[in-house]
């Protein structure tokens, strides 16, 4: 999932950097000035003294979906990231879930992230697609709910081993250099793809599935991950990918950047807002019942836009479109020009009735501890309830049901991990990516599933995005699904069904 800061406005925003290489004592240096600069590297690793990582773990579980009984053996341990000079930096954690009986070799593997940067991949793996699920992401669900795991309805057990990889600083994940060397070589985004995609090569050969079929998953910041690592392994490490499956996807954010010149920070959000009144007022969502507001909002929503406040007429037209489809207070519309900021709708929504709105579904609300303060002052709804039960669950699973009983604390969502992230270079290329890896290969399918609500990544930027695409080969096989429901559009049964069922078209299965 992609994490938000206190500020939702600052976190819509964030900005990401690349990896710059570590400083070396350069061989003309004064010996003196060398063996400093190594006492003081020293110095710094002497201060690292981790408990080492058990052994990996198994154990045998069953779970049920669409009438099968299903038997696959669950397994959790540690990959190691190593530097150029091939010195253990790092420790991954990674689950997987293997089918129980021969091996099949025309059975695929699905390799799955969360984003963030910042989540573990707990949320996709006991919320969206694992053999078991905990629940999360809905409206009444609260903290102190029973972490209990169940048979997931939704899963992809029965047509996909999966392997759940929690980058560095999430899950049980660590560096085991100091911060510098931390932020340098794993919070940044070209190390991200590169260390990442390396794991997941290691894994294939360790378990000797490089002739498996092969898939990537992601979801939010994952969803940005996942084309980039895909073309990766397809061009740097010789590793096919059959298909790439992205939820929720952070796709293109540079898309809404200027939002005092360009049109599409508020291009991108309108059709979400207009959903989520559609829901509020009975309505069932659908694409017929969406097409009217997506093609008023590339068409004359933008054009007004354009005109700016000296066309009264257009700031007028804008007032009136936007009211309606937001279901927001005509005044409020009106002072905010038609333009209505994320955070400002998640407050104005149910100001009268003392709630504030998630950003990943506007739909799900909780109290409002500052009802009074000019300036929004609370954490979103939905995060503040879904780190408890998943961290509560996870845990229990890995020390308990697997027996892997490592120490140290499991971040669900560190935001340590966002903050640290490299900031001055903004998202970019995922698309570009996602291209190069799909006109490479003609027989790769994808999949794009969002749900209406979201705010935190608007599927409209991605049905922006899929049209500006050219059309290589069948165009079918690039997709675009949305489902009633917010970011986690999965916690809703019908909704992961959809989803379910659209995943198995990309697999292949009937």
């Amino acid at each position: 999932m992609r994490k938000l800061s206190l500020a939702v406005a600052a976190a819509l925003t964030l900005s990401f950097g690349l990896l710059t290489a570590a400083p070396h004592a350069f061989a003309d240096d004064p010996p003196a000035k060398a063996d400093a600069a190594k006492s003081k590297d020293a110095d710094k690793k002497s201060d690292i003294d981790l408990p080492p990582f058990p052994e990996a773990a198994s154990v045998k579980q069953v779970t049920h979906v669409a009438g099968k009984t299903l038997n696959y053996t669950a397994t959790v341990g540690a990959l190691p990231v190593r530097d150029e000079k091939g010195k253990k930096i790092a420790e991954v954690v990674v689950t997987s879930y293997i089918l129980d009986g021969p091996r099949d070799p025309r059975r695929p593997v699905t390799f799955a992230f969360n984003g963030g940067p910042g989540a573990a991949s707990v949320y996709l793996n006991l919320g969206a697609i694992g053999p078991k699920r905990v629940q999360f992401g809905a409206q009444g669900d609260a903290p102190s709910d029973p972490a209990v795991l169940v048979d997931n309805p939704g899963t992809w057990m029965d047509f996909t081993d999966m392997v759940f990889i929690d980058p560095v600083g999430t899950g049980f994940s660590r560096s085991l250099v100091d911060k510098d060397e931390t932020k340098k070589r794993f919070y940044s985004i070209k190390p991200d793809i590169q260390y990442l995609s390396r794991i997941v090569y290691d894994w294939l050969l360790k378990n000797g599935r490089m002739a498996s079929p092969k898939y990537v998953t992601g979801e939010s910041y994952g969803g940005f991950r996942a084309p980039k690592i895909s073309y990766y392994l397809q061009t740097q490490l010789g590793v096919g990918i059959s298909g790439i499956v992205m939820v929720s996807p952070y796709l293109e954010p540079g898309m809404n950047n200027d939002p005092d010149f360009s049109p599409m920070n508020w291009v991108t959000t309108l059709p979400s807002m207009t959903a989520a009144n559609y829901e509020r007022r009975g309505k069932t969502l659908s694409p017929a019942l969406m097409k009217e507001v997506e093609d008023y909002t590339r068409g004359e929503f933008t054009t007004d836009l354009m005109k700016g406040r000296r066309d009264p007429a257009a700031v007028g037209r804008l007032v009136d479109k936007v009211t309606a489809y937001t279901g927001l207070d005509r005044e409020f519309v009106q002072r905010s020009g038609g333009r209505i900021d994320v955070g400002a709708f998640l407050r104005e929504l149910y100001r009268d009735k003392g709630l504030i709105a998630s950003v990943y579904d506007s739909n799900v609300t909780q109290e409002d501890p500052f009802p009074w303060s000019a300036e929004g002052r609370r954490n979103d709804p939905i995060l503040d309830a879904i780190i408890a039960p998943t961290t509560s669950a996870m845990v229990d699973f890995d020390t308990r049901v697997v027996g892997w009983k490592a120490e140290g604390r499991f971040n669900a969502l560190s935001y340590d991990v966002g903050e640290s992230w490299e900031k001055g270079v903004e998202l970019v290329d995922a698309t570009s990516d996602l291209r190069q890896a799909i006109a490479a290969d003609p027989k790769m399918k994808v999949l794009i599933a969002h749900g209406y609500d979201d705010l935190s990544c608007p599927y409209f930027v991605s049905r922006l995005v899929i049209d500006q695409m050219p059309i290589s080969g069948d165009p079918s096989r690039v997709k675009l699904s949305i489902y009633p429901g917010g970011h986690m559009f999965y916690s809703r049964p019908a909704s992961q069904a959809s989803f379910r069922a659209d995943v198995m078209g990309v697999f292949g299965v009937k």
